[in-house]
């Protein structure tokens, strides 16, 4: 086993790894960039090194840098997480010719699985099942679009070197094709600098159904199946394992198919198989279909190691170690349901808009494992995923660990950020989904409903308003001024509204909050507050900022009448950036008519791409910004001539 490890990567992925490597007796050796000095993962390693900017390109992207922390700090092996550089072949030769095992699969094995098309041909040979579609090198406009008529609409056009939704495009007419293909390409050279794609048929009920694999360069076994198919705009939300519906003879299949893919390109390390299934007439063994396979830990990993009992990083290490494979097929087995939610920093209702801020409160529930990256007091930056947690339960059934999720969803409490945390709570109460009818349009068909904002109700404004006061704990020497009825107000905003809230003190355990024309009791009974009859929520604290942790988390903003400022209403004549980023593109120019509707800009943020868009008919006055430049939220990025109408 090796002494010494080091991470190239950041966030969960980094602590995750050190959690089981320290417990091993190996010590690990974080990298940081400039934004990550202060990080979760820099203080749990026994040794970081710098390594360089804020941007990925400057720092967690730099493979030199990398390997040569690992060998100024005596590190023997490089485990790369996921993402970065975790499926780069060129970073794996690299750490090989500096004498430093990868943890991981041989850069053949990536290469063999990088590009979809060359994967898809390879899995045919294998006797994987595929899905009907246009593989070719040859990338004529004509071809791809006569290749799409014969495989029939609707059709995906997919990213060859693509991942996590980006350069895919759902192409539902012929007509739509040409646009829906420059706009994949685009993207695609973008983000994987390779603007080839593929086309395949589409799915019209389709489950994402994935399998695990471990292989140890010779022979691989499977570690079962994880429904990923709550997806959102092809990012996954909710993962489960196993899958709901799944029989044992779909199970078999499956699994014997992932592991002819793993042995057919000579797999080391943990993989994933990932198939996508027929969900129109139920699970059967002849409906599933090789989409691609990701030759490194995923982020959903948990869920398996929650069914299976094994710990997958444990055996990542023991394996680039030397070591065979950990287990046989038939000594592996399937115990109880397990599900993982992903909490991120996103605005849901601005369009599940990537958000940053300062976590000014963070707590997980006890019974539920939270693989993080952040803690109170830490930034969520605009450099990186946003991704706050992941939070996984399990349960000896299906039923139970749903339950289980719904419970630690309500329990944990995030303030500083908006988060997608009520939207992960709609969908873990999601009637079909408890009943196991899942498929990857489910958000999408019901996404009105699973954003519904909770209602803010008398009581919640009261507590809030005693937060604000400083009254939920106000002090023994308090009440030498609280004999007698003492009136007293706040005004605090919220659902965009100001509301006064007036407050009559009788004591330090008794108060009568006026909230409108409701009137609400708080009582101290047993050193616990009741509000209206019902113990009251957690509450933080954070400046002129309440969050009421009920329904997800409540916010509310305490107004100082001595800073609130007039605010204007806007008219659409200013394009500002709804989150900081990086300007990928300028589609405008002064003097250019425009329609609403029309991309005036292209913000990158988080790893995703965003088109602004003019809201309404104008002509360009001015653009404010360039291609490349770094902006903040709230930046002024193209401005239109006034509109005298």
């Amino acid at each position: 086993m090796f002494d010494s490890i080091l991470i190239a990567n950041r966030g969960e992925i980094a602590c995750r790894v050190m959690q089981t490597a320290q417990a091993m007796g190996v010590r690990c050796v974080a990298v940081y960039s400039d934004a990550d000095a202060g990080a979760r993962h820099v203080a749990l390693a026994d040794a970081a090194v710098h390594i360089g900017g804020s941007a990925p390109a400057d720092s967690y992207l730099r493979g030199d840098a990398i390997i040569a922390a690992a060998k100024a700090t005596g590190a023997q092996a490089i485990h790369p997480g996921y993402g970065f550089l975790s499926e780069n072949p060129g970073f794996v030769e690299a750490v090989e010719a500096a004498g430093l095992t990868f943890i991981g699969p041989s850069a053949e094995a990536i290469r063999a699985m990088g590009l979809k098309d060359a994967a898809k041909a390879l899995m045919v040979e294998a006797g994987v099942p595929v899905v009907p579609g246009y593989h070719g090198a040859d990338q004529d406009d004509a071809l791809l679009a006569r290749e799409a008529e014969g495989i029939g609409y609707p059709v995906l056009i997919k990213a060859v070197a693509g991942g996590g939704g980006k350069g895919m495009r759902l192409v539902e007419a012929p007509g739509d094709f040409a646009t829906a293909l420059e706009s994949a390409r685009s993207e695609a050279r973008t983000a994987f600098g390779n603007p080839d794609v593929l086309v395949e048929k589409f799915v019209t009920q389709p489950r994402h159904i994935e399998v695990q694999v471990f292989g140890d360069g010779t022979r691989a076994v499977h570690l079962f199946e994880r429904d990923c198919s709550l997806q959102r705009r092809h990012q996954k939300v909710i993962e489960e394992a196993p899958a709901p519906g799944m029989t044992p003879e779909m199970r078999a299949a499956m699994g014997d198919a992932a592991v002819r893919a793993a042995e057919a390109i000579g797999y080391k390390g943990a993989g994933t198989v990932e198939f996508i299934v027929d969900g129109a007439g139920g699970l059967s063994a002849d409906g599933f279909f090789f989409m691609e396979m990701n030759t490194r830990l995923q982020v959903e990993h948990p869920v398996t190691e929650a069914i299976t009992g094994v710990d997958l990083v444990e055996w990542q290490l023991r394996v680039a170690a030397g070591e065979g494979l950990p287990a046989r097929q038939q000594d592996l087995g399937i115990v109880g349901h397990a599900f993982e939610a992903r909490l991120y920093a996103e605005d849901v209702q601005a369009g599940f808009l990537p958000a940053t801020g300062t976590l000014s409160h963070l707590r997980f529930p006890q019974g539920a494992r939270a693989d993080t990256g952040v803690r109170a007091g830490d930034t969520i930056s605009p450099f990186y995923d946003p991704m706050i947690a992941k939070i996984t339960v399990h349960g000896p059934t299906r039923a139970v660990a749903l339950a289980r999720l719904r419970r630690a969803l309500a329990q944990t409490e995030v303030a500083g950020t908006v988060t997608n945390l009520a939207f992960l709570g709609a969908l873990a109460g999601h009637a079909g989904f408890g009943r196991g009818e899942v498929d990857t349009g489910l958000i999408a068909r019901d996404l009105d409903a699973l954003t519904v904002q909770a209602t803010v109700t008398p009581a919640h404004a009261a507590l809030a308003g005693m937060a604000a006061l400083g009254l939920l704990d106000p002090g023994p020497e308090a009440g030498f001024t609280l004999w007698a009825p003492l009136v007293r107000q706040v005004a605090l905003q919220w659902g965009g509204e100001d509301h006064l809230l007036k407050v009559e003190v009788s004591g330090p355990d008794a108060q009568t909050w006026h909230v409108g024309d409701t009137v609400v009791e708080a009582r101290r009974i047993g050193g616990a507050w009741q509000i209206g009859g019902a113990p009251a929520a957690a509450v933080a604290v954070d400046g002129l900022t309440v969050t009421v942790f009920d329904g997800y988390g409540m916010v509310f903003e305490v107004i100082d009448p001595l800073l609130q400022a007039e605010a204007g209403s806007g008219d659409g004549t200013l394009i500002e950036a709804p989150m900081p980023g990086l300007v990928r593109a300028i589609d405008a120019t002064v003097g250019q008519a425009v329609a609403k509707g029309d991309r005036l800009a292209v913000l990158e943020a988080m790893k995703m791409e965003h088109s602004l868009l003019a809201a309404r008919d104008g002509v360009v006055a001015e653009v404010l910004a360039a291609q490349g430049d770094q902006v903040e939220a709230g930046a002024a990025l193209v401005r239109l001539e006034a509109d005298d109408a």
